[in-house]
């Protein structure tokens, strides 16, 4: 196999994850994983993410669609959308804390209640059961109902039926058997991060394979053996001084590998941006997410999405509805728009799908 040099495998990494746009269930198949953010600016990052993968998309389809769709709500590397098969592979999960017996009780009346409704609104749980409040991770006081929904629903005894106006149902799972191959589990999880972030570099890997321990805390002292066997078996070249990973069968070099023309403005947790350091090594600046940066310590604005020409990321955007109106402010590391024929028809084309996608009209 040739080497791949640093500019195969950006072309790599944008057309293997920017894939000719499918179905809602095959885009959710293929990616696996789709990471959620309660952020709309100017919509979620699930939807951001689904739109260009997904023929069609509008604005909170999968939220929509999710009830009658294969697909989970779930904590993988981050909370997010994950499918049927990912979900099992996470289960049963025992978290990090353990419960007294008490909280065991109160768990396994909240989940005979469920069972016996089909699906329950918290609102329901905390009228039955009268849990009272409880200091939440922010400080703030919650209700206790939701505390124990949540764990419940993280450990598996629930899952989400759908959501209601943002609020999650939930209705009860029974979590199967653990498995006896622990490091088979573990192998087929590490692929499903490669098969999403892919080409990665060893730091990269190092941190995906670290963040499993909030998908399967239960095996937290496995995964240090997990990361020691993917760098084994998993395809790898030397570039410039760094190890990159890939799946099996690929070859990052192959001309197969085309950029898809045009311009994309991707969400901050895109595959394609999601990681901060790849993202260096393969564009040559620093991205950072600053909705949570003081306003007055923002370099690019508070949800700028990087904006992808082919297979390079030349800028970041903010977009924002003004009046039923999409405004976009467009910002360039070079400090100006590429010079090349066709980019800005290709940006305007992009701005058009994205107001149609949010049911806006275009500035």
């Amino acid at each position: 196999m040739v080497v791949p040099t640093l500019s195969d495998l950006r072309r790599h990494a944008v057309a293997r994850s920017l894939f000719t746009p499918t179905t809602l269930p095959r885009a959710i198949e293929r990616l696996g994983f789709v990471q959620a953010d309660p952020i709309r600016s100017p919509a979620r990052a699930q939807d951001l993410t689904l739109r260009h993968r997904v023929k069609g998309y509008r604005v909170g389809d999968l939220e929509r669609r999710y009830a009658a769709l294969e697909v989970e709500e779930d904590f993988f590397v981050n909370y997010g959308f994950v499918t049927p098969a990912l979900h099992a592979l996470m289960h049963p999960r025992s978290a990090l804390r353990e419960w007294p017996a008490e909280r065991w009780a109160q768990a396994e009346a909240v989940w005979h209640f469920v069972q016996a409704r089909g699906e329950a609104h918290p609102r329901e749980v905390d009228a039955h059961f009268a849990h009272g409040h409880t200091t939440n991770g922010f400080g703030g006081q919650s209700k206790a109902s939701t505390q124990l929904l949540d764990a419940m629903h993280y450990r598996g005894l629930l899952r989400v039926a759908r959501r209601e106006g943002g609020i999650r149902l939930y209705a009860a799972h029974q979590p199967q058997t653990a498995p006896e191959d622990v490091a088979a589990v573990l192998d087929r999880l590490v692929d499903v991060l490669i098969n999403k972030y892919a080409p990665l570099p060893q730091p990269g890997l190092r941190q995906l394979v670290a963040m499993l321990q909030h998908a399967v805390p239960q095996w937290k002292g496995q995964l240090r053996a997990a990361l020691q066997r993917a760098t084994q078996r998993l395809p790898n070249a030397e570039v410039d001084g760094v190890r990159w990973f890939w799946p099996d069968g690929e070859d990052p070099a192959a001309r197969r590998w085309k950029a898809p023309d045009g311009v994309r403005l991707l969400a901050p947790f895109d595959p394609v941006v999601w990681d901060r350091n790849r993202f260096e090594r393969l564009w040559g600046w620093a991205y950072r997410f600053e909705a949570y940066t003081p306003p007055a310590r923002r370099v690019r604005g508070y949800y700028a999405m990087p904006l992808l020409w082919r297979d390079e990321v030349v800028g970041w955007g903010n977009l924002s509805v003004a009046e039923g109106r999409l405004q976009a402010d467009i910002g360039y590391v070079s400090g100006q728009a590429p010079k090349e024929a066709g980019y800005r028809q290709a940006l305007d084309a992009e701005l058009a799908d994205i107001s149609l996608f949010l049911g806006t009209s275009h500035h």
